[in-house]
């Protein structure tokens, strides 16, 4: 864990879940929207479906790669399943500091609720010395681009990154991202703030 991270974070540290057991699954997804709205950071509410694929894939496969565009080119993102959090930290980090590479986001997940109302709530904590919200969203949303996927080839990269890293190209990556559009906004913004 790094510093400034919650230790054993709980749905029930941010959320009354007896509060919204009578409530629909769309009103518990306004109310979380609501609540997350105004706070600086990341958050989500995946259909049962969409995390189940997820969860299952991450289960044969706890690791990935996300790229990152930057100013110039793209940094890239190591995420380690552990339990249903999900840590990433720059590959850098891991090359340099190895074991004690430090956790720079994690994305928690909490299927309390999945089962009952079909969702699965989301929310992130960032170290925004080194990333800001608008990163720490595209990273989150290359979890569901290469985890969720129906198509076989963008699965097939993180299949390939854990069990044939030698084959694994790092280019493909960004070929993905870039495909898909995720990393679009996020450049224009960068762009727009150099000037």
């Amino acid at each position: 864990m790094s510093r400034g991270f919650t230790k054993d974070k709980t749905l029930s540290s941010i959320f009354n879940i007896e509060m919204v057991k009578d409530k629909t699954a769309e009103e518990i997804k306004q109310i979380w929207q609501q609540y997350f709205a105004a706070k600086d950071t990341v958050f989500a509410v995946i259909p049962k479906e969409k995390f189940d694929l997820i969860w299952n894939r991450a289960q044969s496969c706890p690791t990935f790669l996300c790229a990152l565009p930057r100013r110039e080119g793209y940094e890239f993102f190591v995420g380690q399943w552990t339990g249903t959090e999900l840590h990433f930290t720059a590959l850098i980090n891991i090359q340099t500091r190895g074991e004690a590479a430090a956790s720079q986001l994690i994305l928690y997940h909490y299927p309390e609720l999945k089962e009952e109302k079909g969702i699965v709530l989301m929310t992130a904590e960032m170290d925004s010395t080194f990333l800001n919200v608008a990163e720490a969203q595209c990273i989150a949303n290359q979890v569901q681009l290469f985890y969720a996927t129906s198509r076989k080839e963008t699965y097939g990269l993180v299949e390939t990154f854990n069990f044939r890293p030698n084959e694994f190209k790092y280019m493909s990556v960004i070929a993905e991202l870039e495909q898909s559009g995720l990393g679009a906004e996020l450049k224009c913004i960068q762009n727009q703030n150099k000037t």
